[in-house]
């Protein structure tokens, strides 16, 4: 490799890295934080969950860069280290997780869109939802025909888009500050014994949706090949999150000194714009509606776009059937793009059918997101332990489990991080209504279905011991999803 060669391939300086990171983080959740948090938690215990969220957040971002770097030949996306560690079908389940999290949050952020268009357009508002599922359906599959075209989202809606995010929120987080925050508003019930609800539950009703708000932390690991140098990542990623951190706790904080609250819970998709809106004019609540549908359009199109991406790389690695990594002329991969595209207008019909809420969308899809955060934390504290994971007898040929030397405090800084990040995950899971639980394994079941049939046409062997438990566990949560939505004690509002 030339010298000019590599320079280039570690070019990314590290204010680039930090600003990809809070550009892949800072999405649609933080305009509905203000309404999320408040229906939940008093702002004592959304100051204690943050710090919570916090901690473990960032142990998940440092599991990520750890796992880059010890295993830079893995590079298939987060799920690869679960499969690397823990075996084809877990890192399967991962991968089938993530996907279906980023066809979730897609009918998300359309709900998010076309709610706050309805507050200014009637005829997108809430008591019309088949108006919106079909508005939604249609900018789904013309977003589908434009990718298998080809069509690539340009540098410029990037840029776009991440400016009009971020203008609209440093600009709430400013007028509040200066202009509409009441200290006594902030200050009532702050630890929510009106609200009749334990400080413990508050704190445990808010874990899913600080989760949510900061999908997308992983993709820090994306670019540590990239980088100057390895001391430049982490440092990127303190640098990053800690941004993130403090533009989430901001608006959170800040809208509890606007409005009490009940009237945040009460509050629209959009809360960020209604409180701005309550505090200095509609010209407020104009300013953040603008950049939302800017944000979640720009949001949609790109996730529309990456959510083959799973599908692909697990057709590729002989997990799904191969025709599904199948390109056109155009190199697009859509075989894996239609079967996205089809589930995402699955789950529009259902969501809307059954008029399910936002915030119900928000925590399934998180609870899918989980997956490969809860394994991948799994396979780092593996590696720290017994340095591999546990795998498939074949799996040695498909995997190098050599890596760059690693001193034995850097190891045992290895194992700390690994045991608190899969600690929180699976913390996260338990603080979750067990509605998202059996619901997400309902929609894991599904996914054997292929899984199987791959498996079988390739002579391989289907499951381990591991593996088995891991499937009896999604088969009796998705039994008891079927049972409870039949005799309706189970039900996403």
């Amino acid at each position: 490799m030339s010298t000019a060669h590599s320079q280039r391939a570690h070019s990314v300086t590290i204010w680039t890295l930090v600003s990809l990171i809070i550009g892949s983080t800072v999405g649609s959740g933080i305009f509905a934080l203000p309404q999320n948090i408040a229906s939940v938690a008093s702002p004592g215990a959304m100051l204690i969950g943050w710090a919570i969220a916090g901690v473990g957040m960032l142990s998940i971002a440092f599991v990520f860069q750890i796992l880059a770097r010890r295993k830079p030949h893995l590079d298939s996306g987060v799920y690869s280290y679960v499969r690397a560690g823990l075996g084809d079908f877990i890192g399967f389940t991962s991968g089938w997780g993530y996907w279906l999290g980023s066809v979730m949050a897609q009918v998300g952020y359309a709900t998010l869109f076309f709610g706050t268009l309805g507050h200014y357009l009637p005829f997108f508002d809430q008591d019309n939802p088949w108006v919106m599922a079909l508005t939604v359906s249609v900018l789904t599959w013309g977003i589908f025909f434009a990718l298998t075209r080809g069509v690539k989202q340009a540098a410029l809606m990037n840029l776009v888009t991440t400016i009009a995010k971020l203008v609209p929120i440093l600009a709430f987080i400013v007028l509040i500050a200066f202009i509409g925050f009441s200290w006594d508003k902030f200050t009532l019930d702050f630890w929510g014994e009106n609200s009749g609800i334990s400080l413990s539950d508050q704190i445990q009703g808010i874990m899913l949706f600080t989760v949510w708000v900061f999908i997308g932390i992983e993709g820090a690991s994306v670019y540590s090949k990239q980088a100057r140098s390895r001391q430049d990542v982490g440092r990127a990623t303190v640098i990053g999150f800690l941004s993130v951190l403090g533009l989430l706790v901001a608006v959170s904080t800040l809208s509890y000194g606007v409005l009490t609250r009940e009237e945040l819970a009460a509050l629209p998709d959009n809360s960020m714009g209604a409180v701005l809106e309550a505090a200095v004019g509609p010209w407020g609540g104009a300013l953040i509606s603008i950049g939302l549908c800017l944000s979640v359009l720009g949001a949609y199109i790109s996730w529309q776009m990456l959510c083959a991406e799973p599908i692909v790389m697990m057709a590729a690695d002989g997990l799904l059937p191969k025709r599904l990594a199948a390109k056109n002329e155009a190199g697009a991969p859509w075989m894996a793009q239609l079967v996205s595209t089809s589930v995402v207008q699955f789950f529009v019909i259902l969501f809307f059918a059954n008029e399910t809420s936002y915030n119900a969308m928000v925590q399934l899809a998180t609870i899918m997101y989980l997956l490969p955060y809860i394994f991948s934390a799994l396979y780092l504290v593996l590696l720290a332990v017994r340095g591999k994971g546990l795998t498939h007898p074949h799996a040695g040929e498909l995997f190098d489990d050599s890596g760059p030397a690693i001193s034995s405090s850097d190891n045992r800084r290895h194992l700390a991080i690994g045991i608190v990040g899969f600690i929180y995950s699976m913390w996260l899971i338990y603080a979750a209504d067990p509605v998202y639980v059996l619901f997400g394994a309902l929609a894991v079941l599904p996914g054997l279905i292929p899984y199987l049939w791959t498996r079988i046409a390739n002579k391989e062997k289907v499951f381990n011991t591991f593996e088995w438990v891991i499937v009896g566990l999604v088969i009796v949560g998705a039994i008891a999803a079927v049972v409870g939505l039949a005799n309706g004690s189970l039900v996403l509002e």
